[in-house]
């Protein structure tokens, strides 16, 4: 896997993604962008646009280089489809047989896998015009069910990165073991992350699970800047969801509010559960401690992050989150729960902080040690951490490592 000759072997690989780019897949980006540094040639074929806005340029970049295969419409996906059964009418019966038996094992139905073949069926064709040697999805979900589909269909190998925690809540109807059984490789983001992949891949595959973590760009934060002064600045980052835990903080302020009044929370996202958040934030009187700011550019992010003095991460369920690996790079402390791959980056006592999930009292005390903690404490603690990110999720080291698996998957 380290041989250099391997290293300079050409290829050509499609990701194929549901929705990109999105404000929160980032990460995505980054690694597509240093895979192409390093000589691959990479197709991005996601099925649909993003709804989010892309305030992003590097976002609204990636969307102009993307190929969405929705945009062919039904009847040009129909004549996909009916060229694949002309072609390769046995192949294109096992699709068929297998999407649906995803679709009867799914919770969204059997039609919504004919739609997925349909799309595999262009993806397998836009592959062999192509010469693309190898597909590549993120996610579990219905990017690597197209995946699949397009390989049995007669398309190249695959496979796929696991991020969770959606894969983990629902592995059997998501089919994530036929998907594991099938992919040439697929890759967990943390070791806790691999760990459930092999809970649901057959024993044979387990060599074929990988971890690959995601990365930063060390460049981004060459500089650090130092932890502000005056009262206690927080930062939370991330979709309003319910995965991700929001409400928890505004439980946690409230017991904080009589001791530290001042302190402010900056709520950087949106979705769903805005409404919801705003209400709590209102009924608890805490209009002048939360800041709602939406979704922000890299720059933006960057900026929220370093005029805090801590990242608060609340998730109830996550795989190893991005917001934490660029508060550490920008040598900020966090505070987190004690799930997932969490614990894998964030050291208690040493970079942070580590509280049960759903516990907004050990949040309040956190928040508390840190008010607590003299500035250098904080900045000691900062710069523990930027070391640790900056050596295991390095872009480009991380890339290498996904090109090694992908070149040693191409038979090259």
């Amino acid at each position: 896997m380290n041989d250099p000759d391997l290293r300079c072997c050409p290829v050509k690989i499609a990701y194929v993604l549901n929705t990109y780019p999105q404000p929160s897949h980032s990460f995505i980006r980054r690694e597509v962008q240093a895979l192409e540094r390093q000589g691959f040639d990479i197709t991005r074929l996601a099925m649909r646009r993003s709804e989010a806005a892309l305030v992003d340029a590097r976002d609204q970049g990636e969307a102009a280089q993307t190929t969405y295969v929705l945009d062919r419409g039904a009847f040009g996906l129909f004549g996909d489809t009916l060229r694949q059964a002309i072609r390769a009418p046995i192949k294109t019966a096992k699709g068929f047989f297998l999407a649906w038996r995803m679709g009867r094992a799914s919770q969204i139905g059997v039609l919504r896998h004919f739609i997925y073949l349909a799309e595999a069926a262009h993806v397998a064709r836009r592959c062999r015009a192509d010469e693309i040697e190898h597909v590549h999805a993120h996610f579990g979900t219905n990017a690597a069910a197209v995946a699949m589909l397009s390989h049995v269909l007669g398309g190249p190998r695959y496979s796929f990165t696991v991020h969770g925690p959606e894969e983990f809540d629902a592995p059997h109807t998501l089919s994530l073991g036929d998907k594991l059984d099938h992919a040439s490789f697929a890759v967990g983001v943390s070791a806790f992350g691999r760990s459930q992949l092999c809970r649901w891949a057959s024993f044979a595959a387990w060599d074929r699970l990988h971890v690959v973590h995601c990365g930063i760009e060390p460049a981004a934060f060459e500089h650090s800047t130092p932890v502000p002064d005056g009262p206690l600045r927080l930062v939370a980052i991330g979709r309003f969801v319910e995965q991700k835990g929001q409400m928890v903080l505004i439980r946690a302020l409230e017991h904080l509010k009589e001791a530290h009044p001042d302190t402010q929370l900056a709520l950087v996202g949106d979705g769903e559960m805005r409404n919801d958040l705003e209400h709590a934030v209102t009924d608890a009187g805490l209009g002048d401690m939360v800041r709602f700011t939406g979704w922000l550019d890299q720059d933006g992010v960057r900026a929220e992050i370093e005029q805090a003095h801590a990242l608060v991460m609340p998730s109830f369920a996550e795989g190893l989150p991005m917001v934490i690996m660029e508060a550490m790079a920008a040598a900020r402390p966090v505070i987190a729960t004690y799930i997932a791959g969490t614990p894998e980056l964030v050291v208690e006592g040493q970079t942070g902080w580590l509280v049960p999930a759903g516990d907004d009292f050990a949040f309040a005390k956190a928040m508390e040690m840190l008010a607590a903690a003299p500035t250098e404490g904080l900045a000691r603690m900062g710069e523990t951490g930027r070391a640790r990110v900056l050596q295991r999720h390095d872009i480009d080291d991380q890339a290498r490592k996904l090109g090694d698996l992908f070149r040693a998957a191409a038979d090259c």
